[in-house]
């Protein structure tokens, strides 16, 4: 990673990641205006934890008996440190760390707090979503958008996408069952269940 192109890498995932952070906190003050405009001025959106899953950050970590900084790029997971390590923010230092793993369109989210066995297993790691069965391909293949989203309806789902393939690719059975998926992440003592969240409205940009 110290390398010219290491560090151009790391340069331009910095670059990236200032983007994204930014992004959500603009997109954050646009749902809070949102809510007020129709609920009213009093409404209070507070921000759980803001999280990403595809960035690489150095840490310390135990390798082969050894304590080691380490750069860890998590690819489609995200951090589940445990209680009381001293990066996770004060607020949540004594329960561990927020873990936020989503749902499809139509199957549950979860809020999860990270545990010791993630340190000693994964990096400090757990999945962030269920996994895919059927590849963005497969998954548009002889389907119709608008019964995906009557489906939905139907069930006390809004959907709004720009796209009809917005749609179809993140149809619900594309997906693993997330709770099966949970309940493997908790049992291996990486997280802990917390909430179980069911979708009620669905943005696809």
């Amino acid at each position: 990673i110290s390398s010219p192109e290491g560090q151009a890498y790391l340069g331009a995932m910095r670059a990236s990641a200032n983007f994204a952070w930014a992004n959500r906190q603009a997109i954050l003050d646009r749902m809070r205006g949102s809510f007020r405009q129709i609920f009213g001025a009093s409404v209070q959106l507070d921000l759980l934890y803001d999280v990403c899953h595809n960035i690489a950050k150095r840490e310390r970590h135990q390798v082969e008996g050894r304590k080691l900084d380490v750069l860890v790029h998590r690819k489609g997971a995200t951090r589940a440190f445990p209680p009381g390590h001293k990066e996770i923010p004060r607020a949540y230092r004594e329960i561990g760390q927020p873990v936020l793993i989503p749902g499809s369109m139509g199957t549950a989210s979860w809020i999860l707090a990270g545990e010791a066995g993630a340190m000693l297993e994964t990096f400090g790691s757990v999945c962030h979503g269920a996994g895919r069965l059927l590849s963005r391909t497969a998954a548009r293949k002889g389907r119709d958008a608008r019964q995906i989203q009557k489906k939905l309806e139907e069930e006390g789902i809004l959907v709004r996408s720009e796209s009809r393939d917005g749609i179809l690719e993140e149809i619900p059975e594309a997906y693993k069952d997330v709770d099966e998926v949970i309940e493997v992440v908790h049992q291996a003592g990486l997280a802990r269940k917390v909430a179980r969240l069911r979708p009620m409205g669905v943005i696809k940009g």
